[in-house]
């Protein structure tokens, strides 16, 4: 996948929605028609993708298409097109080297939304559908399902996980990844045909009952699910529009100081909760498994203490990560065992490092709120600030004075962009017209354009920054979410470049992301979606694991 693993979590009704599609209908006489599908969803974003056809008796020299956006919808990148604005209305033409559609052709272009889909679409002034208005049908085919570039782990969501496998390895393979060499643990289970052992070991400290959950999706059959202690694979069935309870599928973990040995199944990708004192509280719909999301008002797992791990287990190995995309709550080590005996591990944190992230949160007055304690004391969590600002626990425009200095600082000079560490050639070169920083390859043809992200898509790397599944517009959004995430942007003028040094040095920072890798004992979190660039995440991967491993550290 272009974030390089798999670890992404959307709604199952993404997979059900891509069998529908905006199509035009067929034309009452001969027209050029334009056909909008989407191409993937994500919960909090989508890509749609337009095609032009020119089913009519004539050349086209150039091509308009229009539609209007309904209330709280946004286009954010776009490609293979010029896009204006005005108001909620919507206006792509053609750029230099696509306008001409001989009779029989077709052009593409594409863009990156939120919200609801377009309306009243409009081709050269003119019905989409040469002659009726384009509506949403069933599509004749089914689109592409390329899954979203990022870690969806937003929420609350009526469906379950449902994450897609790797496109490629990532960068961050054994040979490179975060973590120090040691010899394999002898004690440790053999692995088994199609399972592998993963060892789950409480040093926290704490005394409270540890349950452990093993949710995601079965990448063969698509289907969404759980795994017993054993490794056995049970699809989620019953639920209903409102959600009813999940059964009961916790699997005791290790008391302080204990150990527990569970079974994952080859080709599955998802998730490893566990939570402390307190059962999680799942629910099912008629959709899927409705997921613990504690920064939403009323969500009945508010006052557990819990977190989890993300992971992909398949014929390419197991990508294992610690995740503080939504929030920091336990610390835990992630690490995995390859046939050479060799032990990668990362995930870390420093002697007191939890409560010096806490502290260092509570003494900035703009994130102070972030950090959620129950009526007992206990700490249970600093929220990510995207889902505190969806609270209302911190100003949903922290950053627009940052970004917006960024972004226009790029109408006076380049912002290049080598988002492949391996293939330097291949580089983009960037500059802003007004709210749109567009870019160009190689050859001068412009190839991405961007609007001016607000403060909740660098949160969320989504809406203007939404990153579509392919090799140009992604890897760059990527970048450039990193990169003012990290308050680079405008500073460093190639991206991604710099070290950890030089992140979160801008005002204002995401002080957030700052201490929690500044408390890692190799520096190494997923503190935002796409904290991969640079290879600044916590995550382990073996292409011939044998043993992997979860320890509850200290706090």
């Amino acid at each position: 996948m272009p974030r390089k693993r798999s670890l992404i979590l959307a709604a199952a009704a993404t997979t059900a929605a891509l069998a529908t599609a905006w199509i035009a209908l067929p034309a009452s006489a001969a027209a050029p028609t334009a056909g909008v599908r989407t191409v993937s969803d994500w919960g909090t974003g989508w890509q749609a993708e337009v095609t032009i056809s020119n089913t009519g008796a004539s050349a086209m020299t150039s091509w308009k298409v229009e539609f209007d956006l309904p209330a709280g919808a946004s286009i954010g990148s776009f490609w293979e097109a010029d896009m204006t604005a005005s108001g909620s209305h919507r206006t792509f033409t053609n750029r230099a080297w696509n306008g001409a559609i001989p009779v029989g052709g077709k052009v593409t272009f594409g863009f990156v939304g939120t919200g609801g889909r377009p309306l009243n679409c409009l081709l050269n002034g003119a019905p989409c559908g040469g002659g009726a208005v384009a509506t949403t049908a069933p599509a004749t085919t089914a689109p592409a399902t390329a899954v979203p570039t990022r870690t969806a782990t937003t929420a609350p969501t009526t469906t379950a996980p449902s994450t897609g496998a790797p496109t490629k390895a990532p960068t961050t393979a054994s040979a490179t990844a975060p973590s120090s060499s040691r010899p394999a643990d002898p004690a440790n289970p053999v692995k088994a045909e199609g399972l592998l052992p993963v060892t789950i070991k409480n040093e926290s400290g704490r005394n409270e009952d540890v349950h452990v959950y093993v949710l995601g999706t079965n990448l063969t059959t698509g289907k969404l699910g759980y795994a017993d202690r054993a490794g056995k694979f049970t699809a989620w069935t019953g639920g209903g529009a409102v959600p009813v309870p999940a059964p009961d599928v916790a699997i005791a973990g290790p008391g302080n100081g204990g150990s527990t040995t569970i079974q994952i199944p080859e080709n599955l990708s998802g998730r490893i909760y566990f939570s402390f004192g307190d059962k999680l509280d799942f629910r099912l719909t008629t959709d899927g498994l409705v997921q613990p999301a504690p920064w939403a008002g009323g969500d009945p797992n508010h006052d557990i203490l819990f977190d989890w791990s993300e992971f992909t287990l398949n014929d390419s190995g197991l990508w294992l990560n610690s995740s503080q995309v939504d929030m920091f709550a336990v610390p835990h080590v992630v690490s995995v065992t390859g046939a050479a005996g060799r032990t990668i591990r990362t995930g870390e944190v420093k002697t007191n490092g939890r409560q010096k992230v806490i502290d260092a949160i509570k003494a900035d007055p703009a994130f102070a709120k972030s950090v959620v304690t129950r009526a007992d004391g206990t700490v249970l969590r600093v929220l990510a600030p995207g889902k505190a600002a969806d609270a209302g626990l911190m100003s949903p425009t922290y950053l627009d004075s940052y970004i917006a200095s960024a972004w226009s600082s790029y109408a006076s000079k380049t912002l290049t962009v080598v988002p492949f560490a391996d293939q330097p050639g291949v580089k983009f070169s960037g500059r802003t017209n007004g709210d749109v920083l567009s870019f160009t390859d190689t050859t001068g043809k412009t190839v991405a354009s961007f609007t001016k992200p607000s403060t909740a898509n660098v949160w969320g790397c989504d809406g203007a920054l939404g990153a579509p599944n392919d090799q140009v517009v992604g890897p760059i959004a990527r970048t450039l979410c990193a990169a003012l995430q990290r308050t680079t942007l405008g500073r460093l003028d190639t991206q991604p470049s710099g070290t950890a040094a030089d992140f979160y040095q801008g005002d204002p920072a995401n002080v957030y992301a700052r201490e929690i890798h500044r408390n890692m004992v190799d520096g190494k979190a997923y503190a935002f979606a796409f904290d991969d660039v640079q290879n600044q995440e916590s995550l382990v991967h073996d292409g011939d694991p044998q043993a992997a491993g979860i320890i509850l550290s200290p706090f």
